[in-house]
């Protein structure tokens, strides 16, 4: 793929877009798997399951949640089989999600919405409970993970669900601190070849705030026939101090490359002042993150095979990234491919009123007010030592265009390369990117697939070419690779459809990865949300 380097290059602004209210409406469960229209002709050889998550649920009783991530979990099963597909839903049964159902109200806490305190105590135990410290939520909308070859459901609290991904069962609760010394973890691992997962959390204490690297084993060969969650063995692999301990960074995901764990600390900041004093001025946790360009961003480097940080700091000018798209090792340099903007002030701008703004102006001043995100690289040199020059562009291969200086001993300035044309610029800038992961996770890539940002959600798939019509709704794509294949790109890619312009007519699209072009559909006879993020099941 070749990508041409822009300068001063605009996203073009939103005109008359339409509103996307229905695409965050509270829907039903569809417990039992109903059969869908299929149109075109799914591939035969693609057997599995296509698993979902986002939320689902936004009021309980006369009380509603404020952000969309507050959303009660809803995850989506679409089951393919010999050319056949069918749908079922379940909403996560979070002890969340019972405890607001059975007092019909918010109790829990989410992101952007603080739960009140409970009408039937007095005014003194009322007034006392905003200075107890909220229970994290266990509602966890964000993706389907698995450790060990288990499934689960994540948020970015210390809290998973395990579930059954056939039933989409919701079983036990698991409590990261329960086996490791962490008290959050992120919804994005990462998995190696030998069938270890890696993540990152946090932890805090005396000594300081700390970011740390997780690791999870491989299941062993003779796992334990108990049909229960199983983290036994995760180890923190390195800590990593925070840069300002009192406002330590945001982060939704990290890079991986066959060798290294790259931790990337953006000026998206946790207030830990206003952490401590947020639940007494009655403000929900969404309050506490600030986007703070007077900082750096800073890569921190660690082996993953020894956790070893490197003494070196990588800085590079304010940014914020919540997906990366691929990182691998070139000569003695660490390529990293992300999302990336200029703006952080975005994840506060989901709240269901903004989302649910009408047709025309008032969807258009809120599209247009938002930082678009664009594909990035960064180029890390791997060998900086008291002999490396200063002043110099490290970035000694012809195919970059991004540079790294040394400015002073332990510290490396970089420059980013813009990996797009401005054709990509008239599809808004793109999120949710995905690789044939399995193969290319780590190593040197060609393609990837991604949404296109056209409107607030997505309204396009992307690739070289660009799957796009209007009133349409794409999911991230997710890559299956077809049997026997033999080069990147063979394969399908899978997107659900969401369309808010028609009810009950949201569909499974299935692409040829290679070309670009559809293969089938499936419609689904009822209405489905729009979501976060999902996995592809092959045992289904």
């Amino acid at each position: 793929v070749c990508f041409v380097l822009l300068f001063l290059q605009q996203c073009p602004q939103g005109k008359g877009l339409e509103t996307i209210e229905p695409l965050v409406r509270s829907v039903e469960e569809t417990p039992d798997p109903i059969p869908t229209t299929i149109t075109g002709t799914i591939p035969t050889w693609i057997n599995g399951s296509l698993l979902r998550n986002g939320p689902g649920k936004f009021e309980f009783g006369k009380d509603s949640y404020t952000h969309w991530f507050d959303g009660m979990a809803m995850m989506h099963r679409f089951h393919i089989c010999e050319g056949n597909v069918t749908y079922c839903s379940r909403f996560l049964r979070s002890d969340s999600f019972v405890t607001n159902s059975e007092k019909n109200r918010i109790v829990v806490s989410e992101f952007g919405t603080l739960a009140l305190p409970d009408p039937c105590k007095n005014i003194f135990a009322r007034f006392f409970s905003r200075f107890q410290i909220p229970k994290a939520t266990d509602n966890a909308s964000v993706n389907f993970v698995t450790y060990k070859g288990d499934y689960y459901v994540s948020t970015e609290t210390n809290y998973m669900r395990r579930v059954d991904p056939q039933s989409l069962e919701t079983k036990e609760k698991v409590d990261w601190s329960q086996y490791i010394a962490v008290n959050s973890a992120t919804a994005h691992p990462h998995y190696d070849r030998e069938g270890a997962t890696y993540n990152m959390g946090n932890s805090y204490g005396k000594s300081g705030f700390f970011y740390n690297i997780l690791r999870v084993p491989p299941p062993e060969e003779k796992a334990a026939v108990e049909d229960s969650a199983d983290l036994n063995g995760a180890r923190v692999i390195c800590s990593i101090r925070a840069s300002e301990p009192r406002k330590p960074s945001y982060y939704h995901s990290f890079v991986m490359s066959e060798n290294y764990i790259v931790f990337v600390e953006q000026p998206i900041k946790l207030d830990m002042l206003k952490l401590i004093l947020y639940r007494i001025q009655g403000k929900s946790l969404n309050k506490v993150l600030t986007w703070d360009p007077q900082y750096d961003t800073i890569f921190h480097l660690v082996n993953r095979h020894t956790g070893k940080e490197s003494e070196v700091k990588y800085r590079a000018a304010p940014m914020f990234t919540l997906h990366q798209i691929n990182a691998f090792e070139d000569n003695g340099l660490l390529v990293m491919d992300m999302c990336c903007g200029d703006d952080g002030e975005v994840i506060g701008n989901f709240t269901l009123e903004n989302l649910r703004r009408g047709a025309g102006e008032e969807m258009d001043k809120f599209y247009n007010s938002m930082c678009r995100n664009l594909p990035r690289r960064y180029v890390l040199p791997l060998t900086v030592d008291e002999e490396t020059p200063l002043d110099q562009n490290l970035v000694s291969l012809q195919n970059y265009k991004a540079t790294a200086k040394k400015t002073k001993p332990g510290e490396v300035y970089m420059t980013h390369e813009e990996l797009y044309d401005d054709e990509l610029l008239q599809y808004g800038g793109l999120e949710f990117p995905q690789i044939n992961y399995d193969q290319y996770n780590g190593r040197p890539y060609r393609y990837f697939y991604s949404c296109g940002f056209g409107h607030v959600f997505s309204d396009s798939l992307l690739k070289m070419d660009v799957w796009r019509y209007p009133g349409l709704y794409p999911s991230e794509p997710v890559f299956v690779a077809s049997p026997n294949a033999t080069q990147e790109d063979d394969g399908v890619v899978l997107s659900v459809i969401i369309t808010p312009r028609e009810e009950k007519s949201t569909f499974l699209l299935i692409l040829d990865a290679k070309t670009f072009t559809e293969l089938g559909r499936a419609v689904v006879p009822v209405n489905i949300p729009y979501g976060t993020h999902g996995v592809f099941n092959k045992m289904g």
